[in-house]
């Protein structure tokens, strides 16, 4: 009987974001296409259940952020669950900063999952650790079965047998113990008798077949490692071969969503559930019981940019070696880091909808990524004055000591946003580039003889300049137009540029760091995090070492200018009550975010004194010049 197909519901985006409908709707793709299939036959009985299921080696990256909004966006849009699962199987690399880093991403991407409650950031996380009694006991099943056997040859010894795509592998010397003997040394390996890397646990299918990956894998190492979660109680861990259809099968997962590297693993993953399930019926009257449930794995690309690495192992190497301050470095490609930067969830959530789902291997321009935080913030973004390399304009006919304040627009695309109070004097800074002695054509802003307007200040033109004794312009001279206040002039006449300006004697001195690629070329020469995972698997050690040293370095290509630092640069006096997180558009220079670095003002020693002058940091998000828009219109 086939089910009735669940509606599909508004695609889902992170809260405080655009409205969860959105301006498009999702991309029809293949994945979608199948889930629609497996509906309309009753596959699943309509439903749709997927996860997330990072291992905890590292932080999440924007390559994740692309699996996350996929499968949770899936889980929304047809009425569905979504799980978070740690996939814990590897006690050596696995941290619980990691772990919390990645409850922290997910719950800022705007992902909701199953049992999850803000009163407690661990409710309904899933661990593969908690289901390590279950997974050994069906291991058990299998060696009953003869489909599983202990194997004494080394790792280096297992991937130098399993044969190359046009040579089979050679049978293990232990291939043919008898499922006792087995019994008998498997529960050695879980006492704890055998040191690491002596004895494995494999299944027992084909050392000829043609998918390497079926050769004899390895399900169970002896690693005497201590784990985060289950602390010394086990001595040996799955492979993630093993685990990860298990994981799917214990958790109800209708579609375990993967990238292509994990395709020539999908017969590996059917093979493991149907193993378990030989002998099994559905009602369970069998030797063996009641089936278990068998999800359906489905690839996709991965998430490739330019600019970037994409593997925790790298960025993992880059943080270890100094390289950036740490994972939440702005310059970083992960979540942490992008948010730390200013990039607002909602603008991931809309790059991840533009570059869509395929089976086809690609590199995206991140100057997309940049054009979704632009269009985002450009919308939500407060606008203020800061001046990053001051320049001093003296207005010589404002009368001295005199201060008025001039009405700004907080954000031009949000007229609710309202107005705010700048103030105006005769000692201004404007940027050190919007003034030039000697102006080369073409050049409109401030020179001498030249009128340009002051944002929502006045018309002022430029008399002469000041000069030290290297000829370097320390001041600028002006005088400045009554009649032109607030911008425009009574009789008609034009200006063809506007400067930003802030008040000399109120600006607010701020420290800013202006982020630029961390590396140098498109390409990094990066190998995916997921690939090397899968080369692993595989049991392609040799060729992966190879792989690299045939390879220059990829650090080489690191930016050596990939962060500025300028201090003090000044703000007009409104950002005093900025905080960490605040985000704001510098007008005519981008959009920048107040850095966790940053010391809040706070009360003086004398307590009826005035509060201490605040140290803001900001973070340049993302120049204000849209790359990509360039780069679309010529497409």
């Amino acid at each position: 009987m086939e089910s009735a197909v669940p509606e599909r519901k508004p695609r889902p985006g992170p809260p405080g974001g655009e409205p969860a409908d959105g301006p498009e709707p999702p991309r029809r793709d293949f994945i979608r296409e199948i889930i629609d299939e497996h509906n309309r036959t009753g596959r699943f009985g309509g439903r749709v259940h997927t996860r997330f299921p990072p291992e905890p080696n590292g932080y999440l990256h924007i390559g994740h952020a692309k699996s996350i909004c996929l499968n949770y966006g899936l889980a929304s849009e047809y009425g569905g669950k979504f799980n978070l699962r740690m996939d814990d199987t590897n006690p050596q690399k696995e941290e619980r900063e990691y772990v919390e880093a990645i409850i922290q991403d997910v719950r800022w991407l705007g992902a909701r999952w199953e049992g999850m409650r803000d009163d407690d950031p661990y409710a309904g996380v899933l661990w593969a650790s908690n289901y390590f009694d279950q997974m050994y006991e069906w291991a058990v099943e299998l060696i009953k079965k003869g489909k599983a056997y202990v194997c004494d040859l080394s790792p280096e010894e297992v991937s130098r047998t399993r044969g190359t795509l046009t040579t089979p592998g050679i049978e293990s010397p232990y291939r043919s113990r008898s499922v006792e003997e087995n019994l008998e040394l498997f529960e050695r390996m879980r006492r704890g008798e055998f040191p690491d890397g002596a004895k494995t646990l494999r299944a027992k299918i084909d050392m000829a077949h043609p998918n390497l990956n079926l050769r004899d894998p390895v399900v169970y190492r002896i690693l005497h490692a201590p784990h985060h979660n289950t602390g010394d109680r086990w001595c040996i861990y799955p492979m993630y071969d093993w685990a990860h259809g298990l994981e799917d099968s214990i958790e109800g997962i209708t579609h375990s969503i993967c990238t292509l590297e994990f395709e020539n693993h999908r017969p590996l993953y059917d093979w493991f559930i149907e193993a378990i399930n030989e002998g099994r019926t559905e009602d369970g009257s069998g030797p063996w019981g009641r089936k278990i449930h068998h999800p359906q794995q489905i690839e996709f690309a991965r998430l490739n940019l330019t600019y970037t690495v994409m593997s925790k192992r790298r960025l993992l190497e880059l943080v270890q070696g100094g390289y950036v301050r740490g994972w939440d470095d702005p310059r970083m490609p992960t979540l942490a880091g992008l948010r730390r930067r200013g990039v607002p969830p909602e603008a991931i959530w809309e790059f991840c909808r533009r570059i869509g789902v395929s089976k086809v291997e690609s590199v995206v321009d991140i100057a997309l990524l940049e054009h979704c935080i632009r269009e985002v913030l450009n919308k939500v973004a407060p606008r203020v004055m800061a001046v990053l390399r001051p320049l001093r304009l003296v207005i010589d006919n404002y009368p001295e000591g005199q201060v008025e304040e001039v009405e700004a627009l907080n954000n031009p695309e949000d007229p609710s946003a309202g107005t705010r109070k700048v103030p105006f004097s005769r000692v201004l800074y404007i940027e050190q580039d919007d003034f030039r002695d000697v102006p080369p054509p073409k050049y409109w802003r401030l020179y001498p003889g030249n009128e340009v307007r002051l944002r929502y200040a006045y018309f002022v033109r430029c008399t002469h300049c000041v000069k030290d004794e290297h000829g370097r312009v320390v001041e600028v001279h002006a005088v400045y137009d009554p009649a032109t206040r607030g911008g425009d002039a009574p009789d008609g006449r034009k200006v063809k540029t506007t400067l930003h300006w802030v008040s000399a004697a109120h600006a607010v001195p701020i420290e800013v760091r202006l982020y630029d690629y961390l590396f140098t070329r498109p390409d990094p020469d990066d190998l995916s995090d997921e690939a090397l995972r899968a080369a692993e698997s595989a049991g392609a050690a040799e060729m992966r070492a190879a792989q690299q040293e045939s390879k220059p370095d990829w650090k080489r290509n690191l930016n050596p200018n990939s962060l500025e630092v300028i201090y003090p640069a000044y703000a007009e006096p409104w950002l005093q009550s900025a905080r960490p997180g605040d985000r704001f558009q510098f007008e005519r220079l981008g959009y920048f975010c107040v850095d966790p670095d940053s010391v809040l003002a706070e009360k003086s020693d004398d307590a009826s004194g005035p509060p201490a002058r605040p140290r803001l940091v900001f973070n340049r998000t993302v120049a204000l010049r849209d790359t990509w828009a360039k780069i679309a219109a010529k497409l």
